[in-house]
This record gives C-alpha cells, sequence and structure tokens, in this order.
C-alpha cells in the first residue's frame, strides 16, 4: 500500500519489511544500535577514531527508510568531499536502499540549488570564480605580489568561512591573534576591494555560493519553501569541522525543524586554522533545543596497544579498545631526513615479505612537501607509490607559482637555485639562531624543492630553469600513476577517515609536528589533534621517526624531537604486554590511583631537578610529568646514574629522552651527588 503525502505524491511504503529492517541492526553493539533506532531529534552522535560512525549513519538512514519514517527522497546527507558523498551513497544501495538519497558537499548542493533558482527566474547565472589567487594578487602591492597572495587569500577565506565583513576584520582578526604577512588595515581594505570587484564583475566565489544560497531562501519565499520541500530529513558527517558560513546554511534548510542528525568527534577537529567550529558539535544541545547526544566509545579498529598509545595524546579520549593484543608502536631516531626516508623503506620493505600487501602500509607526515623524499626512497627500490590526491609537493598553490616563474625563464637554474628562498618570503639566514627552528610548512616545501634542483643539476650542471621543469613534471607522472596495490603517503589531514593496517608516522620534531606557525594554546592543541588523528589510522601496526637534523636552504640543521614523543615514549613504556580489553581498563583505573612507592626527600638535588623538570615542560607546553613523573625522579636519586646507558635502564627515560635531555639530567645528579 503506498503512502501519498499532502502535496499528492508518491512518499513511501506504508507497510514496510520487517525482516528487512531488523536485517540493518545485526552486528550492532548497544551503543551503535541505540543511535540508529533512538527516535529523538536533533541528534548528535559523538563517535570516536575506529567506533564506526559511516556504518552507523548509513544503518541509521537505512533503517528509517525501511521503517517508512522518512521517504529517502526526502534525504539530504551532506560530507566534506565528494568521495565521502559517493561512499555513503555506495553503503547504502549496498544495504538494499531502493530509492537513491542526496548526497554532497555543501558546496556542491548550494551551487545545484541556486542553478535551478537563476533559470527558473531567467537570472544570468554569475561566473564561478575557480581561481583566488590571479584575483587578488592585483590588490596586493607590487612588491608583494609574489610572495604574500597566497597569505592573504587564506585570511579571506577563513574571515568569510566566519562570516566576517571586511568592515568587522580587523577586529575580529585582531581579537583572534591573526598574523597575516601584512597590517590587518592593509588585509582589510584588500579584503573590501575584492568584494567589490567581484560585485561588479559578477563573481561569486565559492563561500558566497553558501552565504548566496542562505540569503535567498530566507528571502524569497517559493523557493524557501521548495527548498523545504525538497528536503524534509538532513544528515550532517564531520559535524566538528563545520565553519559558521556552513552552519548558517544548515540553519536556513531546516527553517527550525528538529530533522537533524549529525555525526562527529570533537577530538579529530583539525580544521580550526581553516575557519572550521567545533563548538557546534560541543555545544549541541545548546544550539539546538530539545536536542539528545549519544557516544560511540568502541574502537573497532586498532588495537588496544594502538589506542592506548593514540589516547595519551588527549585528556579524555574515553575510547575502549575491543580487538586483541598487537605489536608496541615503537619510536626511531634517524640522523637526517634522507636517512629516515631509507630507514622507513628498509622497514616497508621488510613488513611486505612478511605476508602484508603493499596497500596495507601508509607514511604519514605533517606538510605535503614532506612526500617527495619518500616518494624518491620507495621508488629507488622499485616499491610502488601512491599519493592522496592533492597532497604531493607540486599541488601546493605557492610552489605552482615558483614552478611558473621557472617554466618561463631560460636562466641557468645554479643561479635561480640561490633565488629560491626568496621567492615565497621565507628566506632563513644562516647565521640568525632563532631562524633555525620556525620551519614553516612553505619553507619545508622549499627546502624539498631546493633539494630536487639539485638532484637534477647532478644529472645536467649546464641545466636550465624551464628544462628542469619540465624534468620535474616527468618525475610527477610516475607519482600519481594508477596502482592499486601500493604504500599509500599523505599528510595527516588527508589521512583523516582512512585506515591501514601499518602506518609510518614520520618526522615527528619541533616546528613540525607541531607546525612552527602554531603560535596560541588553541592552535597547539589543534596540533596534538592532528596527530592524534594521524596514529587513529593505524590498524595493527605504528612506527613512528623523527631526524635529528634536516636541510633547510642548503644548510644541514639540528632538530629536536616533537614534544609529543615524550607522551608516546611514555605510553609505549607502559605497555609491558599485549592487553585485553578488561586488562586495558584495569590499567587506567590503577594509574590513575598509583602513588610513588616513597616520599621524595626534601634535597637540593631533589629541588634542582624539580624546577629543571619545570622549566624544560613549560617550554615544551606539556605537564611536568610528561617530561618525568616523581617515581622516575626517585628512582634517580637512588641509583644517582652516571652515564647515558645507567640513564636508560631508569623507568621513565627512554632514548628520545635520553638524546635530548641526558646531558643535562646527568649534570643535575653529578652536580647534586
Amino acid at each position: 500500500m503506498e503512502k501519498i503525502d499532502t502535496e499528492g505524491n508518491s512518499a513511501f511504503s506504508e507497510e514496510f519489511d520487517f525482516e528487512e529492517s531488523e536485517n540493518l541492526l545485526l552486528g550492532l553493539d548497544q551503543s551503535q544500535l541505540h543511535a540508529v533506532t533512538l527516535e529523538q531529534e536533533p541528534l548528535a552522535i559523538l563517535a570516536g577514531a575506529g567506533s564506526g560512525k559511516t556504518r552507523v549513519l548509513t544503518r541509521r538512514i537505512a533503517w528509517r527508510a525501511v521503517k517508512g519514517k522518512e521517504d529517502p527522497r526526502r534525504v539530504l546527507a551532506l560530507t566534506f568531499t565528494r568521495k565521502a558523498a559517493g561512499e555513503l551513497r555506495s553503503r547504502l544501495s549496498r544495504l538494499g536502499l531502493r530509492d537513491q538519497i542526496a548526497a554532497g558537499t555543501f558546496h556542491s548542493v548550494a551551487y545545484a540549488q541556486l542553478r535551478i533558482y537563476w533559470q527558473d527566474r531567467g537570472i544570468k547565472e554569475p561566473t564561478l570564480l575557480t581561481n583566488k589567487i590571479s584575483f587578488v594578487t592585483n590588490l596586493l602591492p607590487r612588491d608583494k605580489r609574489s610572495t604574500d597572495t597566497l597569505d592573504v587569500v587564506a585570511e579571506i577565506e577563513w574571515a568569510k568561512a566566519r562570516r566576517i565583513s571586511p568592515e568587522t576584520y580587523f577586529a575580529e582578526a585582531e581579537k583572534h591573534e591573526r598574523t597575516p604577512p601584512l597590517a590587518l588595515q592593509e588585509v582589510s581594505n584588500i579584503y573590501k576591494s575584492y568584494e567589490e570587484l567581484k560585485t561588479e564583475r559578477r563573481f561569486l566565489d565559492f563561500d558566497d555560493l553558501l552565504s548566496y544560497c542562505a540569503k535567498t531562501i530566507r528571502s524569497d519565499r517559493s523557493f524557501g519553501e521548495a527548498q523545504k520541500w525538497r528536503f524534509r530529513n538532513f544528515y550532517v558527517d564531520e559535524f566538528q569541522d563545520v565553519n559558521p558560513l556552513q552552519f548558517s546554511l544548515l540553519s536556513a534548510w531546516l527553517d527550525g525543524r528538529s530533522s537533524l542528525c549529525v555525526v562527529g568527534d570533537p577530538n579529530q577537529a583539525i580544521y580550526a586554522w581553516n575557519g572550521a567550529e567545533a563548538d557546534h558539535l560541543i555545544r549541541f544541545t545548546e544550539h539546538f533545543r530539545d536536542s539528545t547526544v549519544v557516544s560511540l566509545t568502541k574502537n573497532y579498529r586498532s588495537t588496544p596497544q594502538i589506542v592506548e598509545t593514540a589516547s595519551c595524546l588527549l585528556e579524555n579520549s574515553g575510547i575502549e579498545a575491543v580487538r586483541g593484543g598487537g605489536v608496541k608502536p615503537s619510536i626511531t631516531n634517524y640522523p637526517d631526513e634522507e636517512f629516515e626516508a631509507q630507514g622507513i623503506t628498509k622497514k616497508i620493505h621488510e613488513i611486505h615479505t612478511s605476508g602484508e600487501k603493499w596497500s596495507d602500509q601508509a607514511i604519514l607526515v605533517r606538510t605535503n612537501a614532506q612526500t617527495e623524499i619518500f616518494t624518491s626512497a620507495l621508488r629507488k627500490e622499485g616499491i610502488p607509490v601512491k599519493t592522496v590526491s592533492g597532497s604531493g609537493l607540486l599541488d601546493r598553490k605557492d610552489i605552482k607559482t615558483v614552478i611558473s616563474e621557472l617554466a618561463n625563464s631560460n636562466t641557468p637554474l645554479v643561479q635561480k637555485i640561490n633565488d629560491l628562498d626568496e621567492t615565497t618570503g621565507d628566506r632563513l639566514s644562516t647565521t640568525d639562531e632563532d631562524a633555525l627552528t620556525p620551519d614553516t610548512e612553505r619553507t619545508v616545501a622549499l627546502a624539498e624543492l631546493r633539494r630536487l634542483a639539485e638532484e637534477y643539476l647532478a644529472l645536467d650542471p649546464a641545466a636550465k630553469s624551464n628544462s628542469f621543469v619540465l624534468w620535474l613534471k616527468s618525475q610527477s607522472q610516475s607519482l600519481y600513476e594508477i596502482n592499486d596495490d601500493a604504500v599509500e603517503i599523505s599528510t595527516f589531514h588527508r589521512s583523516k577517515g582512512l585506515e591501514w593496517s601499518v602506518v609510518h608516522v614520520a618526522g615527528l620534531e619541533q616546528g613540525l609536528v607541531p607546525i612552527a606557525h602554531a603560535k596560541d594554546s588553541n592552535a597547539v592543541a589543534e596540533e596534538r589533534r592532528l596527530l592524534y588523528v594521524a596514529l587513529t589510522r593505524a590498524k595493527d601496526r605504528i612506527l613512528c621517526s623523527w631526524a635529528s637534523s634536516r636541510h633547510f636552504s642548503g644548510n644541514r640543521r639540528k632538530r629536536d624531537p616533537s614534544p609529543w614523543l615524550f607522551n608516546i615514549e611514555r605510553a609505549i613504556q607502559n605497555l609491558e604486554k599485549p592487553l585485553t580489553q578488561k586488562e586495558q581498563i584495569t590499567r587506567v583505573k590503577s594509574a590513575r590511583q598509583k602513588k610513588p612507592k616513597h616520599d621524595l626527600p626534601e634535597t637540593q638535588q631533589v629541588k634542582d631537578l624539580k624546577n629543571w623538570r619545570l622549566s624544560v615542560s613549560r617550554a615544551a607546553d606539556v605537564p611536568a610529568f610528561v617530561i618525568f613523573n616523581d617515581e622516575t625522579l626517585l628512582d634517580l636519586i637512588e641509583v644517582q646514574p652516571t652515564n647515558l646507558d645507567e640513564l636508560l635502564k631508569i623507568k621513565g627515560i627512554g632514548p628520545v629522552k635520553a638524546e635530548r635531555y641526558g646531558k643535562e639530567i646527568l649534570e643535575l645528579v653529578s652536580r647534586g651527588r
């Protein structure tokens, strides 16, 4: 029997298939079952890493459709990538959902709706501005056009994502401690000119699609009613990544209706730098009246060792591992980035020989510039490689700008190579000690481009700039060859939502992890969550690494380990044997109640060690106990180590800490002996 809605349109079957609906609930744990079948809306599902959020989301859509609670033709699922939207539709199809739901990104849905609006009203469609770079370049001072355009574009995008107008930009940027390359007032003026020029030429950028669509829904009654009739039930994936502009459009679509279900994880909020606001998920019950929040707390992806190690980066992950025990994560220190690439390549080959497919392994790095050296090392050994689209060095807009300039030059490459540091405005002085650490993503990218140029000059010392570009592009072709069984190389950001059996997390150094330009506490906290995302991509094994030195602008520079490596090292040391789920819970409870076996004596040596620990922890922006706890301090004054070998025998002092702080600790112990 078919039900007809009030508009006279076929909706859905009134008599649903009971067996089919029950099959959709098979294999769900109690929390997942609750999230799928809960009647109350608005609903937020807090889904931790590996907890099956996509499974729950698709089962809820399919179950409610089969039960006759929703018409799938009136469902809109919003994702952050086209790939995620395709995966959502594919899973629903495999679940047997007969009617195709609408799924897409905020931008794609808004654009589709606006095009219908323009066509219906005979309005000439504005031109979509797909390249802001060339558009904004002419608005900058001439001496800044080759160096600061990208940063200004990023600043405009940040402002628009947060619904900040050119008139209020200065105050808001100051409030958020923004540090663009130009003065805030100058950026404000450029932003205003950008908006005026777009209006004059009838251009819309991608952010305009969202604001224009929301405004039109609210101002044009017939258009708004049409959209309300078309979509009645909303689902949003990765809700922690929604920015205020997207939230405004979502609110316009809903128009006060409660038919909303969102899925997300505050611990994986990694896009605040781009305008995202996790507050929409964290304070969901305040944003939506009479709403409900449920949590998925079981990790089905990773071993207990991986879950516990990754959780050390969070104050409270609340995640429990379901799988049985596995291999301890490892940390390896290499002399420099080339040794690191070679070392990881060797390990990848060994793991492959033991039975893993190439595609079971991935290398994850903080910046896309770091991918090239691993690609070269793997290909040199005949290991197939692929990168997540957009995560390679040549995908960076600033590097494309440099390459474009080189392509149009017939100057000898050996002359151009020394100008590379100045091209993007990040020149580092080899005599400036402060310049040894603040290596931003752009500096790392430029250093990698320089390395490739030097590699080409070794083949052809008389090479011209344009011939280098041709060679570079020929090399990049092999980088993107299609091969299903290949080692994947990706940035932390682009790895989100993916998983591999074995994950090599490389370049864990201060200045990269956290990135150097993360200055305030919020930015540093986001960097910590980003590392958590990288670690939780692994199912069976994590191999972490860092380099003691790295080459920048042709110079070798000393590197310090990421301060979070200490957390990771300590967590690994506490993994004495494979942990079952029950043992993991017991250990957490025990750790909370554990106290030092003896009171610390009030000696000068103890005071000196405590003062040193406090100063180091503040400098690294970590709690003092991360450097070492009182139990380790007690062992230090009892053992009184005299060399690194003796120091390494003390629980809580591993290779990373011994390398970084060994000499200072031994000197303090010796002084108080």
